[in-house]
């Protein structure tokens, strides 16, 4: 059998001031590690034999009709303005419409020196490649929207971060690549045709109902606000959300420095770049308000009568915050049960978190238990959650199957930061059962399996993952 990928690409299509045309740079053995079978149906590619995968998804080798471009783009990195980032290494093969009429890019992750490298390598170790798979397609069967994992691939080469490292590369499916940044080049070059031409393409690719410009941002607000909620109800923290990782689909995108918090605690931080908590568990919902700021500033530009355009984007922007809140709502009233909504729900959620902040109580598995009688156990004193439950319980009465509400809004598996770091030290030794065995239980968090209640423990004192890096 031929890997065949039916690509249809609209992207090069756009002018070359876009993007740089730019082939992966060959690498000397690849080997495939893993391929997503069920995402390659979607996407309408036909599987080839395992070596033919492993060159393709390498680079070595260029599937019929890929066009191999770096993006363009620029960014607010910690709030500070890079003028020029772009793919420094990954390259879009191209695009396909799958079977369910989306239109996705296929993007090499890894794949050498580009055009915006600054003098990096281009490459990627294998650890943040198994990383971003294993999360990527967790977040996935989360139903979180999210890019995804089509294929991983060692390169056979080391690489050299602290020292040498062996090298990888991840094949990665999106809606698309265009982010807040990939507007915000434009626009600071005083680019206005360029920014036109995109903002007319994202919204023919992504939001054919939106009226111009301002209908372009609407959605997009909209979008990111129940991508917030939604990171927001599984504990989820991205760790770097700088306008050049906000993408404009409403996808998660870039998965380096995230983790899943263990013990709820509002202002946890993961990210080891992260030095002043910018972007911890709690600031997401203003750090996406601020991104969409940037978003719209970058729009604003294409505007003769500026005035109203400023008034009309700082009126969406504005509406932020209340669309995230009500999101994040209906998102915790399921957590705990609740289908109906009354005054006092806000209160409710809100003393149960402290509670937990204030007794240690891990986040996945005190929602969870909330469908049985174990929640109490998660607390360091539990006679605190017995004072919360009471009126819980008295809210829950008027409910209809408020376990199954619960069990359906709460995973019991999620990708646990220190059983990534097992499966990636395990797979720097050549073992990689580990990472396979993530992905088929996080195929399924929602469901009990007796078989992997290891994965539901918080780790030990000794496998506390004080902090997640960017691989880069």
């Amino acid at each position: 059998m031929t890997l065949m990928i039916p690509f249809d690409n609209s992207y090069t299509r756009l002018p070359n001031s876009f993007y740089a045309r730019q082939a992966p740079v060959p690498v000397r053995a690849p080997r495939l590690i893993a391929f997503n079978s069920d995402l390659a149906q979607i996407l309408r590619i036909t599987p080839g034999e395992v070596h033919e995968m492993a060159e393709a998804f390498s680079g070595n080798v260029l599937p019929e009709g890929a066009e191999p471009i770096a993006q363009l783009y620029s960014g607010h990195q910690f709030g500070n303005y890079n003028p020029q980032l772009g793919d420094g290494r990954a390259v879009l093969l191209g695009e396909t419409v799958g079977t369910d009429g989306v239109r996705r890019d296929i993007q090499l992750k890894g794949s050498g020196p580009t055009p915006f490298s600054r003098q990096g390598d281009g490459r990627a170790w294998l650890g943040p490649v198994l990383r971003e798979y294993v999360v990527s397609e967790a977040m996935h069967t989360l139903g979180i929207p999210t890019t995804r994992a089509l294929a991983a691939v060692e390169t056979g080469e080391a690489i050299f971060r602290e020292g040498p490292m062996p090298g990888a590369i991840l094949t990665r499916v999106a809606q698309s690549h265009l982010r807040v940044g990939s507007f915000q080049v434009f626009a600071a070059r005083g680019q206005l045709d360029s920014l036109r031409r995109l903002t007319d393409y994202a919204i023919q690719r992504h939001y054919p109902q939106a009226d111009g410009p301002m209908g372009l941002l609407r959605a997009v607000v909209d979008a990111q606000s129940q991508l917030i909620a939604a990171w927001m109800s599984v504990g989820f923290i991205h760790g770097v959300m700088n306008t050049d990782n906000c993408s404009i689909s409403g996808e998660t995108i870039d998965y380096g420095p995230c983790a899943f918090m263990d013990n709820y605690h509002p202002n946890t931080v993961y990210s080891s770049i992260d030095r002043m908590g910018r972007y911890a568990y709690s600031n997401q919902p203003e750090i996406a308000v601020w991104n969409a700021a940037q978003l719209a500033t970058a729009l604003i530009q294409q505007f003769d009568d500026k005035e109203a355009a400023v008034a009309e984007a700082t009126e969406i922007v504005h509406g932020m915050p209340d669309l995230i809140q009500q999101h994040w709502l209906t998102k915790f009233r399921a957590k705990i049960g609740l289908v109906t909504q009354e005054d006092g729900d806000l209160e409710m959620i809100s003393d149960l978190l402290n509670c937990m902040a204030q007794n240690q109580a891990d986040f996945t598995n005190t929602f969870r238990a909330l469908g049985g009688d174990q929640a109490r156990d998660q607390f360091t004193d539990p006679q605190a959650f017995d004072q919360w439950a009471d009126g819980w319980r008295s809210r829950l009465s008027r409910e209809k199957k408020p376990a199954e509400v619960i069990n359906k809004a709460n995973p019991a598996f999620i990708p646990r930061n220190h059983r990534v770091e097992q499966m990636i030290q395990a797979a720097v030794q050549g073992e990689f059962d580990p990472f396979h065995r993530l992905n088929n239980v996080l195929s399924r968090p929602y469901e009990d399996q007796p078989g992997a209640l290891d994965l539901t423990r918080p780790p030990a004192q000794d496998e506390v993952v004080q902090a997640t890096f960017c691989g880069t």
